[in-house]
């Protein structure tokens, strides 16, 4: 069950993000973008989310840590040393942020000695904050979702983005030919859509730490299995923004084992 002081900082973590709302929903399509000097980008919204989210939190939790793709320096990988730490990826598909593409997330992920037991995840596009962890469920706003915890079938929808190695470019076809895939272009979207019922499951090669921390205790508390097939990121010992890419699968366990037979075959 989850203990007071996860409870009084899930509510802090939910109130952070939704205050955060309108200025995610302002600056889409307008917020001005550079590149990083690892090529991804970055809007001055990522940065400002990051602050003000941050700001909030430290003033409340002063003992914690806090950890952001877009705050943390580029040198040695960061220890997480404290009881409590947040992850945050203040934008999740920024590309499509820029742009003017809908299809994006703030995500928030609460750590208890590096596992994540809460996550708040705004979805721009549904508008909607999908929200919650081991012992608390999971909620669409106030709506509590369930995931789809049926087996695979030729019609389940798999959330699937183009693997940035390509030596898994061969999974692309072995999924095509068995399910419908989806690519929203938000990591985060894909695996908080697997808690929610949206989707049935994801299979992913390309992301970070920060791309589904917040999402990861949604699909624990769904009843569902984050199923890591390289390294596993948690309990994350060390916030480390050059990290290799995670290559996971989730769903239902039935749905896990599926995919895991497919693609390691």
């Amino acid at each position: 069950m989850s203990t007071a002081e996860i409870l009084v900082r899930s509510e802090a973590g939910r109130r952070a993000v939704l205050a955060q709302t309108e200025l995610l929903h302002r600056e889409l399509g307008r917020a001005p973008s550079s590149w990083k000097g690892d090529g991804t980008r970055v809007t001055t919204a990522d940065v400002a989310i990051s602050e003000n989210i941050f700001r909030e939190l430290g003033a409340l939790f002063p003992d914690d840590q806090f950890f952001s793709e877009e705050l943390t320096h580029e040198g040695e990988p960061l220890a997480v040393t404290a009881r409590f730490s947040w992850v945050l990826d203040p934008i999740d598909g920024t590309n499509n942020f820029a742009l003017g593409i809908p299809h994006c997330a703030i995500g928030l992920a609460l750590l208890e000695n590096g596992r994540p037991v809460f996550g708040a995840v705004y979805d721009l596009a549904g508008r909607q904050l999908i929200h919650g962890g081991p012992g608390q469920g999971v909620f669409c706003g106030e709506r509590p979702a369930a995931m789809r915890g049926e087996k695979l079938t030729t019609q389940s929808m798999i959330g699937f983005h183009s693997p940035y190695d390509k030596r898994y470019a061969p999974h692309a076809a072995l999924l095509a030919g068995n399910y419908k895939l989806r690519g929203l272009g938000s990591s985060t979207l894909h695996l908080a859509y697997v808690a929610a019922g949206l989707i049935d499951a994801v299979v992913d090669h390309n992301v970070k730490v920060w791309d589904i921390a917040a999402a990861v205790p949604l699909v624990l508390a769904a009843g569902g299995e984050v199923c890591f097939l390289t390294e596993a990121p948690f309990p994350l010992r060390q916030f480390d923004l050059r990290m290799g890419r995670i290559f996971y699968v989730a769903g239902s366990s039935a749905a896990c084992r599926q995919l895991r037979g497919l693609l390691e075959t």
